[in-house]
């Protein structure tokens, strides 16, 4: 108004085409109070003003807007901007999802063909009945857990089992490592332990445990896909009980290779004989030593002790020894359940309290119904009327009673196993019939005083 000489208050007029609409604008600056006019002037036809009464016009960067008074807001994004953004970003979205793509086929790749050297690592690796280089060929997997997945693998012309854990589990590989590397860990009911190493570097880190291989896999894939006879119940139950009161056991010397101390500890099978491995969450208990890492509430929950839901642990060996016992129960009803001796039909397999509380329970639930209601997994009467089930069914009440001082130990379970099956006979191959002697009146191995 001061360089065009025209009233800060006053009126200009636009005029243009008859056919356009005309618009005036002026804009201004407020410093401390003092009004500054910027610029004024008039254009045509702009549609977004419109029906409009007062304006505010900017320029920025040659676009022009018409703004409210009221509301000010910013300039649509020129398209050409928008278009420049887009190109520079996809290509590199496009490199990291390939990148990302390449890394995740890098980490699930199959190993190639390789060696399994024991003396790689040795600060990493326990001593190894494998000597030198012996050629080593993952084959499949064959089960995945928390820790890590288990391959069939082969080395020279044996096959041998590969649990191959992550590095964020080393420490679970290194408990397992060292429950089989104590003195006194070759039993014919332990899984038999190979050897032991680190692969890779770095984030590609890979901890391998090679033991032997059984080809009937875990007890529960095995009863998943098969029914028991009397016989082989009792073969499997007992050797199982062999088994874990071998690992239970305090041994002061064992074949020149020093004392064995009591473990606390799942199952295999190899010709229905049980083997005990998964030693991750393994306890060992020395004399005069402190049983070292505890697990508290670790593992399944499904087979934890009434005082391990509650978190009413005694850190000492034989309360350890005793939540064992009461999982053997629960393992025990498992056979059961799968066993066609019996005078009824053998229902499909099921986990312990999966029908009542269904296939993944959360531990509250556990906890109502073990701890608060005290239930157990339920027999069928038609178990009870058979003499060697019925007494068997009785031990399993022993294993799993709510009150861990009275569970019986492995020992005491393995007698009455074997002395069960001695005085049963079966007549026929699927079904078992007590023939030459009743079980009613004959004492079985009483219990423990204490584990």
């Amino acid at each position: 108004w001061e360089v065009e000489k025209t009233n800060r208050s006053g009126v200009e007029r636009c005029e243009g085409e008859k056919d356009k609409r005309s618009h005036c604008y002026a804009s201004w600056r407020n410093s401390s109070g003092s009004i500054e006019l910027v610029k004024k002037g008039c254009w045509l036809d702009d549609f977004n003003c419109y029906d409009r009464s007062v304006y505010v016009f900017c320029v920025l960067e040659g676009c022009c807007c018409c703004l409210s008074l009221s509301v000010i807001e910013p300039p649509p994004p020129a398209p050409v901007l928008l278009n420049l953004l887009v190109c520079s970003l996809l290509p590199v979205t496009m490199l990291s999802m390939a990148l990302l793509l390449c890394f995740w086929m890098y980490r699930h790749r199959k190993p190639p063909y390789g060696h399994v050297d024991i003396n790689e690592d040795p600060s990493a690796s326990p001593p190894s009945p494998l000597l030198g280089l012996k050629p080593l060929q993952l084959l499949e997997v064959k089960a995945r857990g928390r820790f890590g997945c288990v391959w069939k693998a082969q080395m020279m012309n044996d096959y041998v089992a590969v649990k191959i854990f992550p590095i964020q589990d080393k420490q679970s590989w290194q408990n397992e490592r060292d429950m089989f590397s104590t003195p006194g860990m070759k039993h014919e009911n332990l899984l038999r332990f190979i050897a032991a190493e680190k692969r890779g570097s770095n984030l590609e880190t890979e901890f391998w445990l090679i033991t032997e291989f059984h080809e009937r896999g875990s007890l529960t894939d095995y009863l998943k896909g098969s029914v028991l006879s009397w016989t082989d119940l009792c073969h499997i139950a007992e050797t199982m009980a062999c088994g874990l009161a071998y690992l239970h056991e305090d041994m002061p010397r064992c074949k020149g290779e020093g004392p064995k101390p009591a473990i606390a500890h799942s199952a295999c099978l190899a010709d229905l004989s049980a083997v005990l491995g998964d030693l991750g969450l393994a306890v060992r208990f020395e004399p005069g030593k402190p049983p070292g890492d505890t697990h508290g509430q670790v593992g399944t929950w499904r087979y934890m002790a009434p005082e391990v839901l509650e978190g009413a642990i005694n850190f000492q060996r034989d309360a350890f020894l005793r939540i064992d016992m009461y999982a053997v129960g629960l393992v025990l009803w498992e056979l059961v359940s799968r066993c066609k001796a019996a005078d009824g039909p053998v229902d499909e397999y099921m986990l312990p309290f999966e029908e009542e509380i269904g296939q993944h329970p959360s531990l509250e639930d556990l906890q109502d119904l073990v701890v608060h209601k005290k239930m157990r997994p339920a027999f069928k009467d038609c178990w009870l009327k058979h003499s060697g089930l019925a007494q068997l069914c009785e031990t399993i009440e022993e294993c799993w009673d709510h009150d861990a001082e009275a569970r019986l130990s492995a020992g005491c379970v393995e007698e009455r196993i074997s002395q069960i099956r001695r005085l049963t006979s079966v007549t026929t191959s699927d079904c078992l019939l007590s023939t030459v002697t009743s079980l009613t009146n004959v004492d079985l191995p009483p219990k423990e005083p204490s584990i």
